[in-house]
């Protein structure tokens, strides 16, 4: 009988593998390390995000905050709107400057109001639209009152300018916007509801009233122009007012210019006074202060 010679490689395979438990124990031993390093014992993937939101390259990501690495809120970076100030509203106001022709700057124009336009509206000649008499009675009110628009609900201005027989009243103001887009809305219906009516003043006296829709310069978000005639009497004479009525919405802002008189209406002012005027409002909402004189002048 044979002995079988030892065998002369169990030794060696023996300490491979006690090699590779001893690496797989240093590395585990080695993520703890890393992991749990500190007093204060935060976990190893907090310290991760943190590291990675307050690099370089996070900073610059269009979807993570420098400093929270969330999502970046779309509402936080919408600008707010800017909003009117009445030291906003009277710097968009219109000067002589931005008129062609004589017109003058006057005071006491909050005062002004036109008695032609004051009178009942008869219900009668409206045979099978009864609620719009009181859409045309709403309109004699609001031109003698300058309310077209309705109250501002912010900070509001306004100036006026005379010429032989004509005025031009000039306002701006802040308003809600959807009282706003209401109010322009009226209006633009007006030329079919209140396209010819009868007043009467408080004496009994007649006057007949037609509405017709003007053209306003495309400028602003929205407009409106209409043209207003009051055909009636003043001192036993026969006398006819033309009023030239522009609204220019900006925002939820709005310029409004009431323009004519006695001796009919002038296009050129009131297309003059409505291009300046929207670009001065836009200027102070933009915090540029308007120009003394209007480019459109020599």
């Amino acid at each position: 009988m044979h002995r079988r010679p030892p065998s002369r490689t169990a030794g060696p395979v023996r300490g491979r593998v006690l090699a590779s438990v001893l690496a797989a124990g240093a590395l585990l031993t080695c993520a703890a390390c890393s992991g749990g390093g500190g007093s204060n014992g935060g976990s190893a993937g907090h310290d991760t995000a943190s590291d990675v939101a307050a690099s370089p390259l996070a900073a610059e990501s269009p979807l993570a905050s420098p400093r929270t690495g969330k999502s970046a809120s779309p509402r936080a970076e919408k600008s707010a709107a800017p909003v009117l100030t009445p030291a906003g509203a009277r710097a968009a106001l219109i000067t002589e400057a931005d008129l062609e022709d004589s017109w003058t700057q006057v005071k006491g124009a909050a005062g002004w109001g036109d008695k032609l336009v004051i009178g009942k509206v008869d219900v009668a000649d409206f045979l099978t639209a009864k609620t719009n008499a009181a859409d045309c009675q709403k309109l004699l009110d609001a031109l003698y009152d300058d309310t077209l628009l309705g109250k501002p609900t912010g900070a509001s201005a306004l100036t006026g300018f005379e010429e032989s027989n004509s005025r031009l009243l000039y306002q701006v103001a802040a308003y809600d916007r959807a009282k706003l887009g209401a109010s322009l809305n009226w209006l633009k219906t007006l030329p079919v509801k209140c396209d010819q009516f009868t007043a009467t003043d408080s004496k009994g006296g007649h006057r007949t009233v037609q509405v017709i829709e003007d053209p306003v310069p495309s400028v602003g978000d929205a407009r409106q122009g209409l043209q207003v005639t009051v055909t009636g009497t003043s001192g036993n004479e026969p006398t006819t007012l033309t009023l030239q009525l522009a609204v220019v919405r900006v925002g939820t802002d709005a310029i409004t210019v009431t323009s004519g008189g006695l001796d009919g209406t002038e296009s050129d002012t009131t297309k003059a006074a409505v291009q300046d005027g929207t670009s001065h409002l836009k200027d102070v909402l933009a915090g540029r202060t308007p120009p003394a004189q209007p480019g459109n002048l020599d």
